[in-house]
């Protein structure tokens, strides 16, 4: 245990992958989602407003996946870690770096409730959806949801690191024919409505439910990779 916590202290030594990065991504489309609202309720509109710039550092936990392996996984063999030690202390980094983003973001739709969109009638934390069960599903679905694109970002580096650029490249692109051909077969049976009615009737905490699944899934996947892949 203290070895894997000690991956954890490697990993964070680059505090700005984790913590800065994201926290600027955050405050920016924060600043940048309040001008909006601002210009908008300066117009003389008075509707709710709600804005998905919060997604945005949930979007760069891909990227922290990604260079959570490529940038460190090389150097944590020199030091004699072994491939266990090093994936379940960069999975315990993820886990604690989603968790603050998404205290950070429970916060945010709690100030947003309290002071009617700050002031504006604008929101960005508090989406009604994802906050219909409460505040702590919301968090739990905003914590599975950064570790989801941390765990693909992962993934897909740990299989480039195993395979190389041509290997990755053909697994997004046979991903993409997977993905049209869906969508060809839910045209031809003509379920288009019962497929928008199934995902329309879920709970927030259903969707947490299945965003774990695939990312438990991934990360197995992940580890059966790196204990063969190249550093």
């Amino acid at each position: 245990m203290n070895r894997t916590l000690n991956v954890v202290r490697m990993q964070l030594v680059n505090r700005a992958t984790y913590i800065w990065v994201p926290l600027i991504i955050l405050g920016g489309t924060l600043l940048i989602s309040l001008a909006i609202f601002g210009l908008i309720s300066s117009s003389g509109a008075d509707a709710q407003m709600f804005g998905g710039g919060a997604q945005a550092p949930l979007w760069y936990f891909g990227v922290v996946g990604v260079q959570a392996l490529t940038l460190t996984f090389p150097f944590s063999q020199a030091m004699s870690v072994t491939r266990r030690e090093f994936y379940l202390g960069t999975l315990l980094t993820a886990a604690l770096t989603s968790f603050v983003l998404a205290a950070l973001f429970i916060v945010g739709g709690l100030i947003e409730q309290a002071t009617d969109g700050w002031g504006l009638g604008g929101y960005m934390f508090y989406l009604p959806w994802v906050w219909s069960q409460g505040p702590v599903v919301a968090g739990l679905f905003f914590f599975g949801l950064a570790m989801l694109f941390f765990v693909v970002g992962f993934c897909a580096a740990t299989v480039y690191k195993r395979w190389g650029n041509l290997a990755l490249t053909v697994v997004l692109v046979s991903l993409g024919f997977v993905l049209i051909g869906a969508m060809w077969l839910v045209g031809q049976l003509r379920a288009w409505g019962d497929l928008f009615a199934f995902f329309g009737s879920l709970t927030p905490i259903a969707v947490t439910g299945g965003m774990v699944l695939v990312g438990a899934l991934l990360a197995a996947l992940s580890y059966g990779m790196l204990r063969r892949a190249i550093a």
